[in-house]
């Protein structure tokens, strides 16, 4: 698989299917693997473009304080050296945070934007939280990082099913490509540095904001004010499913998707030819 050298760093990047192109943007502890549930389904219409944010997967991981402009560049800069001029753009959490720079930044590269448990600004309760997940793999294994982490991703009908989550972190603590710990640090900088909430209204492509019932990390007050300050964007509630409804609710997410992309295709009028 492919990498690039943008911005000084080498990014890591997959492109699989065809047709218009769609980037996937993984957000916070997250590579483009992140993705892979929905994937069938993604490239069976689109070219799917997935990428490693700076500091994840097998991306470059500079020591050095990282910004969602920083990120965003990068995300640009990448298309700029595989040649796509423009892309539907899909965010989770961070990554939606990164989508949206995205679209304010290059809005020439943005046909259309999809938010998936995204903010434009975190509460004090979002903050603390991630300011204490930026700084604990520090403190703790990865184990226990996964431990304290997946409560806030998970619903309670998600770790009712057995083995469920003890597969989630198995997986966690065998994955070839971890995390360097000043990465999640500098990530969760940038997440406390963020702030679109008076950019919001300068988004102008077709916007479709996603959010689960159940997400108590990025609750629906998050999405409700994203899609109040994004002129003319679609709020869509997944009734069963958490933050990470990627994997919990996988089917219902790539509907919902797939959806707002098929409203956005031109309407032909049928002459007989």
């Amino acid at each position: 698989m492919p990498k690039v050298q943008v911005n000084g760093i080498d990014l890591f990047y997959d492109i699989k299917g065809t047709g218009e192109p769609l980037l996937l943007i993984a957000g916070f502890l997250c590579d483009h693997a992140y993705w892979s549930l929905i994937m069938p389904s993604l490239i069976s219409h689109y070219q799917v473009i997935r990428l490693d944010n700076r500091g994840m997967g097998r991306s470059s991981a500079p020591e050095s304080p990282y910004s969602i402009k920083q990120m965003a560049s990068d995300v640009a800069a990448l298309l700029d050296r595989i040649g796509i001029e423009t892309v539907h753009l899909a965010g989770h959490s961070m990554g939606g945070q990164i989508a949206q720079e995205l679209a304010l930044a290059y809005p020439e590269k943005v046909q259309s934007l999809m938010l998936l448990s995204s903010l434009a600004k975190g509460d004090k309760l979002f903050n603390s939280i991630i300011e204490t997940w930026g700084d604990l793999l520090k403190s703790v294994d990865l184990k226990l990082y996964e431990k304290v982490v997946l409560p806030w991703i998970f619903t309670d009908t998600f770790y009712s099913i057995p083995g469920m989550v003890e597969g989630l972190i198995e997986f966690a603590i065998r994955y070839p490509f971890p995390p360097a710990t000043y990465s999640l640090y500098y990530h969760s900088q940038a997440m406390l540095d963020f702030d679109t909430r008076d950019r919001l209204q300068k988004i102008h492509c077709p916007t479709l904001i996603l959010v689960g019932k159940e997400d108590i990390l990025t609750p629906l007050k998050f999405s409700q004010q994203l899609a109040q300050g994004i002129p003319n964007a679609e709020l869509v509630i997944i009734e069963r499913g958490g933050h990470g409804f990627l994997i919990e609710s996988s089917d219902s997410v790539v509907s919902a998707m797939l959806n707002f992309l098929r409203k956005l295709k031109p309407a032909y009028t049928n002459f007989g030819f």
